[in-house]
């Protein structure tokens, strides 16, 4: 059995892969974004938020939901802690339920995370929705 292992995909190429038209979200790929509280004010369109406090509760719920969907991307604010970690529990926790039955796949962590991803795409309704400049402005403030 080969050891999954987690890479980086950044911003222009997750817009790139969002907007291709000939992947389709959910079936194709899937954005787990697992910011807590600081979810409000933005996200990736059609993404799916686990708050990173209750990962370990859903993540084997997760595993079922993907296990046919060939790239799973997890971010946080930041990608530095929550996002990773989170992407480390989803490949040992799918390598432990799928044993011997997964298909090929792979993980990825959204490089410097969404408050980056926001900074370039934050007016484009296809990558980006719920934005607010309130809570932004109150983030760099």
């Amino acid at each position: 059995m080969t050891q999954q292992t987690v890479r980086y995909i950044n911003h222009d190429e997750l817009a790139e892969l969002i907007k291709s038209g000939d992947k389709t979200p959910k079936r194709d790929y899937i954005v787990v974004d697992v910011r807590d509280d600081d979810f409000a004010g933005g996200n990736i369109k059609g993404c799916t938020n686990i708050p990173s406090n209750e990962f370990l509760m859903h993540v084997d719920g997760l595993v079922m939901q993907t296990k046919e969907v060939p790239l799973i991307i997890f971010h946080c604010s930041l990608s530095q802690v929550r996002g990773p970690k989170a992407a480390r529990i989803y490949s040992e926790t799918r390598r432990n339920i799928l044993e011997g039955q997964d298909i090929p796949h792979e993980v990825a962590i959204l490089r410097d995370g969404f408050s980056q991803f926001q900074v370039k795409y934050k007016d484009d309704p296809v990558l980006v929705e719920n934005w607010d400049k309130e809570v932004w402005a109150m983030e760099w403030s």
